[in-house]
């Protein structure tokens, strides 16, 4: 079932969300993942270093730090079925908030394409760059 979604009137209402895993560790902290939003009003991409073993709270926390405190709370989340996204967390948290997380189907990932672009995109330049040689 494809989920609708409606365009948003302002930068950051509605966000697709995904992760890019499996990176070589990197940074004083040995990050080895990257959440990747994207706002759908202007189509602009925020990365954020992160390790791949987070939790759902420490998921949370970093996204509020990091973005909410700058772009004001989404109203729609749109992303995959990641298990920290599904947590009691997460549905409390968007219940207490009074915003949406939709999710995107394993048979129509298109629904996050903004997301999935964007990490194809970012993949591509840091394969590019570590097989760069000076």
């Amino acid at each position: 079932m494809m989920i609708q979604t409606q365009e948003p009137k302002s930068p950051w209402e509605i966000v697709n969300m995904d992760w890019v895993t499996a990176l070589p560790p990197g940074g004083n902290r040995s990050y080895n993942s990257c959440l990747v939003l994207v706002d759908r009003y202007r189509k602009t991409p925020m990365f954020l270093p992160c390790h791949k073993d987070e939790t759902a709270m420490e998921t949370a926390i970093m996204i509020w730090k990091k973005v909410i405190t700058h772009t004001g709370l989404f109203r729609n989340i749109i992303s995959d079925r990641d298990p920290k996204f599904t947590s009691a967390l997460w549905t409390n948290l968007h219940s207490l908030f009074g915003t949406k997380l939709s999710f995107s189907t394993a048979y129509h990932p298109q629904t996050d394409g903004l997301a999935e672009r964007m990490i194809q995109t970012l993949e591509d330049m840091i394969r590019r760059f570590c097989a760069y040689e000076l």
